[in-house]
């Protein structure tokens, strides 16, 4: 018998009665399938994680130690840092995730930052009625992305698709990933960080698309920033902590950065005291680029059939290797 805890949370704040009987039924007979809210009923969640081999949801501390059976998690965030505490790490219990299933509408949303920064979309829209008399000064600032050079950091889900997203712009695309992941066509790859500075130095625009370790935790700093072409744009959508906030707030003053889009920050929620609320060259949302309506339906499907996966002892999907934290 195998007992399934499912814990909803932003990405999947929902979970039907036709949801649960798919999860029985991919757990096979005596499935024990148990939906709990620890934000509102932290003890109702550690009382019946207390027997439950597997988890979907996050998981924080204090519930992880009321699950001494637990065996796999199946995370329902793509960035799985939350879980990167040295009790996880350093127990045997497998995590999966969602990576590989968020990057569409990742990149959707980081074209629609690149598109407010590079078209004056939003210089126009703040500017309302007014925009009419400053036609000249937005068409002076509003760039064409053809020919155009991106640099991909990470090209894991995310990146590839933000790189689909610039081939269909006539965009030329550089990107580094510290793995060996698989060639793409159009784009030019670097294996390893000492790559970087190369990689920093053509761009127009810096893309960010890796998740948050301890390698790429400010990895966007005064240093780095110092390698970037003068006048390029940034683009974060996966975790705002690869940016050290007041190096990159100087670029942006200077004008050595020319302009950020940034769904994610480096401290969340951003308090109305940063600088970057008050500089013009700044568009950001406040960490929605990973809502989609396809997001839990994906996620619900990996997690089923890595549940029958899980019963059969076969290799899973979207597995994390808790050393690396991805």
């Amino acid at each position: 018998m195998t007992k399934v805890i499912v814990l909803p949370g932003l990405t999947l704040n929902k979970v039907t009665d036709d949801d649960i009987e798919r999860i029985r039924a991919s757990g096979g007979p005596g499935t024990e399938v148990v939906v709990c809210n620890f934000a509102e009923n932290p003890d109702h969640a550690k009382q019946e994680a207390a027997d439950a081999d597997v988890i979907l949801g996050i998981v924080p501390p204090e519930l992880f130690a009321a699950a001494p059976k637990l065996r796999w998690v199946q995370s329902i965030s793509s960035g799985v840092d939350s879980f990167m505490y040295p009790e996880f790490i350093n127990n045997p219990v497998v995590l999966t995730s969602e990576k590989g299933l968020v990057g569409e509408h990742l990149a959707d949303h980081g074209f629609g930052l690149l598109l407010m920064l590079t078209r004056q979309l939003a210089s126009a829209r703040d500017l309302g009625p007014d925009a009419w008399n400053h036609r000249p000064a937005l068409r002076a600032q509003e760039i064409e992305l053809t020919g155009a050079t991106m640099a991909i950091i990470g090209l894991g889900g995310t990146g590839r698709a933000m790189a689909r997203r610039a081939l269909a712009f006539g965009m030329n695309i550089v990107a580094i990933d510290r793995d060996t992941v698989a060639p793409m066509d159009g784009v030019t790859l670097h294996v390893r960080s000492d790559h970087l500075h190369e990689i920093l130095s053509q761009a127009d625009v810096v893309s960010i698309c890796c998740p948050l370790t301890t390698k790429t935790d400010k990895l966007i700093n005064a240093s780095t920033i110092a390698q970037m072409k003068e006048g390029a744009l940034l683009i974060n959508v996966t975790r705002g902590e690869v940016i050290d906030e007041d190096d990159v707030v100087a670029a942006l003053k200077s004008g050595h950065i020319r302009g950020a889009g940034l769904d994610v920050a480096p401290r969340e929620p951003l308090p109305p005291d940063s600088e970057l609320w008050t500089l013009e060259n700044v568009v950001m949302t406040p960490h929605t680029a990973g809502a989609s309506q396809f997001r839990a339906g994906r996620n619900l499907d990996r997690f089923v059939e890595n549940l029958q996966k899980f019963v059969n002892n076969e290799p899973l999907d979207g597995v994390i290797d808790k050393t690396l934290g991805y």
